[in-house]
């Protein structure tokens, strides 16, 4: 098989692209020829080595993608050959051929196609969980949502306004500005603005995936309000006086979306409610990047300057 794989941490010009050994699959598992891979903060820290990364011989980065079954371990009989899957929670995705335990295979709807698919998985299954698990916003609750115009910041921004609720952003360039309000946000402000002072307690909710901003997303909800911490895109968050959120009844409200996803069913439930939303329009997805698997370092440069919208996928170029 082709993969993008590593030897050595750092930055992206470890990366190397040639050919590995096939993955072998066992009685419960599906082998599936990727068609796009999606790539994500998390895959940036890995090769960084800060983040945990399963053992392989060499590193392989990558954890979600889309691809057809191409071989099918003899437990399973759920699946088919030639079906299509997402996977979001699967080690060494950056390959041609993966090993995809069968409960963490997704059935896709014929209506929706590859990329969309591909570019609304972990991120949007991330959204989902903020949404649906942790906040749990109310019809007309104010939320602020750091980072709108990335991957996670617009499926959780239109998931919320389908959802009733009245939402605001922050994001670094007006050209991302513009991208923010086509979602239909009532207002998005620009990071390195003053913006913030006149902005202190007024929301209900804050959705922070930046880290470092944390101290902020406490000033801009009111009592009673909840900022749900869910990354460090940004960098580690200074600690947080328990006290003062005790004081001003605020609450941080954190978790691992791999504490949700336990099961196929759970998968299968949350991912359906997600393909609902593209469904019935409520999200509509930016046309992703796409950049061959060959030139992944080009990919990780780009997402690490900020200067992406939405979604970077990178195409295996084996799916027929």
């Amino acid at each position: 098989m082709k993969a993008l794989f590593f030897k050595t941490f750092g930055d992206a010009n470890v990366l190397q692209y040639g050919t590995l050994p096939d993955p072998q699959i066992g009685p419960e598992d599906l082998l599936v020829q990727t068609h796009y891979i999606g790539l994500n903060f998390a895959d940036i820290y890995r090769r960084r080595g800060t983040y945990h990364l399963e053992p392989h011989t060499p590193f392989i980065d990558g954890y979600e993608g889309l691809g057809q079954i191409v071989a099918i371990g003899s437990d399973v009989t759920t699946f088919t050959l030639g079906e299509r899957v997402l996977f979001v929670d699967v080690p060494f995705a950056n390959a041609s051929l993966v090993r995809v335990p069968r409960d963490h295979a997704i059935r896709v709807p014929s209506a929706i196609d590859d990329k969309t698919a591909a570019s609304i998985g972990l991120q949007g299954l991330t959204a989902d969980f903020l949404a649906h698990d942790l906040a749990r916003n109310h019809v007309g609750d104010r939320v602020l949502i750091h980072g709108i115009s990335g991957g996670v910041g617009q499926l959780l921004a239109q998931m919320l306004i389908a959802d009733g609720v009245q939402v605001a952003g922050v994001t670094s360039t007006l050209a991302k500005r513009e991208i923010a309000l086509k979602l239909g946000t009532s207002r998005v402000f620009l990071r390195h603005s003053d913006w913030a002072e006149h902005e202190r307690g007024h929301f209900d909710t804050v959705f922070d995936g930046v880290g470092v901003t944390l101290p902020l997303s406490f000033d801009l909800v009111g009592h009673r309000g909840s900022v749900v911490f869910y990354g460090m895109a940004g960098g580690l968050p200074p600690k947080i006086d328990a006290v003062n959120l005790l004081n001003q009844s605020k609450s941080l409200l954190t978790g691992d979306l791999w504490d949700y996803l336990t099961s196929f069913e759970a998968r299968q439930t949350r991912s359906t409610r997600l393909f609902r939303y593209v469904l019935n329009g409520a999200i509509k997805v930016q046309p992703p990047t796409i950049l061959p698997l060959a030139d992944g370092r080009k990919a990780h440069e780009l997402l690490e300057s900020g200067k992406s919208t939405g979604k970077i996928l990178l195409e295996s170029g084996s799916f027929s």
